[in-house]
């Protein structure tokens, strides 16, 4: 294991002069309530403030999501992995995915010869946000609504072992937003529930009460005598209680983390029927379901202004990846113009859409577009910086594991320091062949200023997939683009290798990897030294005692399955 001292002495004198710089504006003494939206596989043109003029102006509804931007601030260079765990591993514990998990494997999967990593998502010996917040000497209530996928396996990767004081969600990558199953155990393929609360007085699988009918479906959604609820329409009343029920002399901490608009695309039928002028049925759906994520959010955000909340709120959104185009278009996702998609490392995957709003972003900020590189691991020392204390990692330290990468962003979001922080973005990339997989943690690349580095995993033939542009509406039924189809070779050579100014080319058309063999050579160097630093336990395989749980503990959900 590589050694961290100078990195982690560098954060702590950060913190520390941040610290001291929000004591002196009193933000410590009354900080602001955090609310947290982790949208799910949301394309960067499927938003109304990207979308192109070219397209159809129905095609794209989110009158919310566009009024937020218009009076908080855009994040035009936000960055995340390109996939789902590594990519909410990074935003809970602080640290690019190269440091903590780069792997999409199933929560199922263990390693008993590795009792700290050999697992699914963030090792048990890190600290995670909810966890931090709640140390300060004003303590922040902490709550998650939706979407884990950090970890299952043992009661330290509970939300709960992580800071968070309550939870009503899913363990797994995704599950169906009727029926709440996912994933099955035994011969006859029986699906398994994965629905979890916790509070103050219970820990387990959601009761009876939150379950729908044996009839509720996509296709049948009022089943007479049944009861019928869309999942994200649980989450959204989770979250509408959490906020009108709150005490407002406490912080708040909401880490919203929504289903919409992941795989698979099932949507109340009256949204559908709001996009029937959409000839392809995946883009109708997705769309739909942007335009019903679009309406909790703005409902969301009117309870925080009635409960006058809001004039102290930091509110963040942003994707936790790039929109999936992969198979010709079944997904629905649209990343037009940007190259690429989910699970590539191209600009489609990575850049995602963001913003801040809220009335604790400064009125001379509101209204802007940061152009300022910032990451997902960022809200870690941010939200740190804000609750006023130090975000330095003591517990992973002692387990010899590495340390935060996370740059507190307050003075640029605030305009007290307009010199964006972050100059380099390292991007991840696994030797996995298969998307939940195992595999080696690799470097697959950097961003250093303008330039950017791709590069492909030896074992995968220096390939990197999804090579390739879509449409300003798309998927369409005229189109058979097949983006897997498209792979470009980014090997260790200015002759062989990818190169891109994304300041000037974002788009990322035109390799200059030959014309700026210089600047190929130094970013290729860069991603080598960081090579040297990822952390790349082996997560395991699929444990029998998970299936075995889901009937003699859970009956018939998924749940932690390894006990001391």
């Amino acid at each position: 294991m590589a050694s961290f001292p100078c990195r982690l002495r560098k954060v702590r004198i950060l913190v520390l002069t941040f610290t001291a710089f929000f004591a002196a504006n009193n933000a410590a003494a009354d900080p602001p309530h955090i609310i947290h939206i982790l949208a799910d596989d949301l394309g960067w043109a499927d938003v109304g403030f990207h979308r192109d003029p070219a397209a159809d102006p129905r095609d794209v509804q989110t009158p919310n999501i566009d009024a937020l931007v218009q009076d908080g601030i855009e994040l035009s260079r936000f960055y995340v992995f390109k996939y789902c765990s590594p990519s909410r591993s990074s935003i809970q514990s602080g640290r690019n995915p190269i440091h903590v998990n780069v792997q999409n494997v199933l929560p199922e999967v263990s390693n008993p010869r590795d009792p700290i990593g050999g697992f699914q998502g963030i090792p048990t010996n890190m600290t995670g946000i909810a966890a931090v917040l709640r140390r300060g000497h004003i303590k922040y209530r902490t709550h998650i609504v939706g979407k884990w996928d950090v970890g299952m396996a043992t009661e330290l990767h509970h939300p709960r072992a992580r800071g968070y004081e309550s939870w009503l969600g899913y363990w797994h990558h995704s599950n169906d937003y009727w029926t709440h199953t996912v994933d099955h155990c035994g011969t006859d393929n029986t699906l398994v529930r994965d629905l979890w609360l916790y509070n103050a007085t219970y820990d387990g699988p959601a009761p009876a009460e939150y379950r729908n009918g044996p009839s509720c479906s996509q296709n049948n959604q009022t089943p007479q005598g049944e009861r019928c609820i869309y999942e994200e329409a649980l989450f959204t009343t989770r979250v509408l209680d959490l906020v009108n029920f709150h005490n407002v002399s406490e912080p708040l901490f909401l880490f919203w983390a929504m289903h919409l608009v992941h795989m698979p695309l099932q949507v109340p039928m009256e949204y559908i029927e709001k996009f029937s002028f959409i000839d392809d049925s995946y883009r109708r759906l997705n769309h739909a379901m942007g335009n019903y994520m679009d309406s909790d959010i703005g409902r969301v955000v009117a309870a925080l202004k009635a409960r006058q909340m809001w004039e102290n709120s930091l509110v963040v959104f942003h994707s936790d990846n790039g929109g999936e185009i992969m198979g010709a278009g079944i997904c629905g996702g649209n990343n037009w113009p940007l190259t690429g998609g989910k699970f590539s490392n191209w600009e489609g995957g990575i850049r995602v859409n963001a913003f801040v709003t809220g009335g604790f972003i400064p009125t001379a900020r509101r209204g802007t577009q940061e152009q300022g590189f910032i990451t997902g691991w960022d809200w870690y020392s941010t939200y740190a910086t804000v609750a006023g204390v130090d975000p330095a990692d003591d517990m992973a330290k002692v387990a010899g594991l590495p340390p935060i990468d996370s740059i507190n962003m307050l003075p640029l979001l605030l305009g007290t320091n307009m010199t964006p922080p972050r100059t380099d973005i390292l991007l991840g990339d696994t030797s996995a062949l298969s998307p939940n997989a195992d595999g080696k943690s690799l470097v697959g690349g950097v961003i250093s200023g303008a330039y950017k580095l791709v590069l492909g995993a030896d074992n995968q033939l220096r390939s990197v997939d999804q090579y390739v542009r879509t449409g300003p509406s798309w998927p369409n039924s005229t189109s058979h683009l097949v983006p897997l189809a498209h792979p470009k070779k980014c090997a260790r050579t200015p002759a062989t290798g990818c190169l891109f100014n994304i300041f000037t080319d974002p788009t990322e058309q035109n390799n200059i990897a030959g014309v700026e063999p210089s600047v190929f050579k130094a970013l290729l160097a860069k991603v080598d030294a960081a090579q040297q630093t990822v952390y790349s336990p082996v997560r395991g395989t699929k444990d029998a005692r998970a299936c075995n749980d889901v009937y003699t503990l859970y009956n018939g959900s998924w749940g932690p399955f390894v006990f001391p």
